[in-house]
């Protein structure tokens, strides 16, 4: 897959949020988050997604969806991706990169999982093609969350 001359310009556009990355981190997430799309289990939607998600550590977890004949037994690639790093003991993310057929964004429980860590985190959409088809932060994504604040 060519996906790097999109990501390329996308560096360029990072500043504007509260994460700076590089180059290579970015290269690796989109790399990484194609990975995660190959592992895919979705015989129901054909809806692959995979995702890698940027730890302040830096490390790098992927995720895939994997679906399920109850409907409700199903889980999403961003939320694997936040599961294996949190039983791994990484909870401060970072960037998550997200890669659909069509660019498709987090769905909500992933957007509400992930600002429970952290609503500063960077999103970044991409199609099979490696199409950027958003990049920005979670609370952008996500206004008015709900989270630990609230609870307070």
């Amino acid at each position: 897959m060519n996906y790097l001359l999109p990501v390329m310009a996308l560096c360029l556009l990072i500043p504007a949020f509260a994460v700076s990355l590089e180059q290579g981190q970015v290269d690796e997430l989109v790399e990484k988050a194609f990975e995660g799309q190959k592992h895919s289990y979705a015989p129901y939607s054909h809806y692959h997604v995979g995702a890698a998600l940027l730890t302040k550590s830096g490390k790098i977890y992927t995720g895939c969806n994997v679906e399920n004949a109850s409907y409700g037994g199903t889980n999403c690639a961003e939320r694997t991706a936040v599961f294996k790093a949190v039983s791994e003991g990484d909870k401060e993310f970072e960037a998550i990169a997200v890669v659909t057929k069509d660019g498709g964004s987090p769905c909500g429980i992933c957007r509400q999982i992930l600002n429970e860590f952290n609503p500063k985190i960077l999103v970044i959409a991409l199609d099979e093609t490696g199409r950027v088809h958003h990049q920005m932060t979670l609370d952008q994504l996500l206004p008015h969350a709900f989270g630990p604040a609230n609870l307070e």
